[in-house]
C-alpha cells in the first residue's frame, strides 16, 4: 500500500465505513460491492471483527455494527468532554432555525461531526456523527481553517466578519452557515453550524440563521470554552 498502510486494517475500516446511518444491516454481497473487496475477503474480515464485537452476524446472514463500534464512538465523544452541554444548545438552535444543527472539530485535514441534532423538516441534510469530511470545503471547514490561522483573502475576510456561509460548495444541494467556538485566550475549540437544502437558505433566512448561530456560538464559548463570550459576538 502507498504510505506504508496495513492492508488488513484498511479493509476492516472500509467495511465499517460501508454502513450508512439509516441502515440496520447489510448483506455480504452489499458489503463486498461497497468496499470493492471479494466476498470471501469480506467474510474473513467480518468474522474477525465479530469476534472483537465490532460486527454482529444476524440469523439471515447479513451483518450489522456491533457494540464495540458503539463503544468506540462513545469514547471518541468523551475526548471532548462537553457533549452533554453542546446538545441542548444545538437542539434549541435547530428549533429556532428549522434546520439541522451540528458541532464540528478539526482533525488535521478533516473535520469531524461531534454532536448533531436533525432538523424538524422532512427534507434535511444528513451527516453521521463522527464522519470525517474535508476541511477545505463548505462553510464549516472554511471557518475551522480561518480561525486556525490559514492564510489567504477568503480566510482574512472570514476572520474579519466572524462567520461564513456557503451554497453548494461541498455538496451541490446543501447550504451551510457556520460560526467558530472559542476557549480561553481565543483558542479555537470547534465550529457550530446549521445546514439544509439550498432552496431554504435564502438571503433572508441566512440572516436569521446568523443571529441564532451567533447566540449559540456565544453560549457554547461560555459553557465549554471557559467564558470566551466576547469572542463570537462580532
Amino acid at each position: 500500500m502507498k504510505g506504508g498502510g496495513v492492508v488488513a486494517v484498511t479493509r476492516a475500516i472500509a467495511i465499517l465505513d460501508a454502513f450508512h446511518t439509516s441502515e440496520a444491516a447489510l448483506t455480504l454481497g452489499e458489503l463486498a460491492r461497497r468496499t470493492g473487496l471479494h466476498k470471501t475477503t469480506v467474510l474473513r474480515i467480518a468474522r474477525t471483527m465479530a469476534a472483537a464485537r465490532y460486527l454482529v452476524q444476524l440469523d439471515n446472514g447479513s451483518w450489522r455494527l456491533g457494540p464495540g463500534a458503539g463503544w468506540l464512538g462513545a469514547r471518541y465523544q468523551t475526548v471532548f468532554g462537553h457533549t452533554a452541554s453542546i446538545e441542548p444548545v444545538l437542539r434549541e438552535l435547530s428549533q429556532t432555525t428549522g434546520e439541522s444543527a451540528a458541532f464540528y472539530v478539526r482533525e488535521g485535514n478533516f473535520r469531524s461531526c461531534v454532536v448533531r441534532v436533525d432538523g424538524p423538516q422532512t427534507i434535511r441534510h444528513h451527516v453521521r456523527m463522527g464522519e470525517m469530511l474535508p476541511v477545505n470545503r463548505g462553510a464549516i471547514g472554511r471557518v475551522l481553517l480561518a480561525f486556525s490561522g490559514e492564510s489567504g483573502e477568503l480566510y482574512d475576510r472570514i476572520r474579519r466578519v466572524g462567520h461564513h456561509a456557503t451554497r453548494g460548495e461541498r455538496d451541490p444541494q446543501v447550504a451551510s452557515v457556520a460560526f467558530p467556538v472559542f476557549g480561553m485566550n481565543h483558542r479555537l475549540i470547534g465550529c457550530v453550524a446549521v445546514s439544509g437544502p439550498l432552496d431554504r437558505f435564502t438571503r433572508q433566512a441566512c440572516a436569521k440563521h446568523e443571529s441564532a448561530l451567533r447566540k449559540a456560538a456565544a453560549h457554547l464559548s461560555y459553557e465549554i470554552g471557559g467564558g470566551a463570550l466576547a469572542s463570537v459576538t462580532a
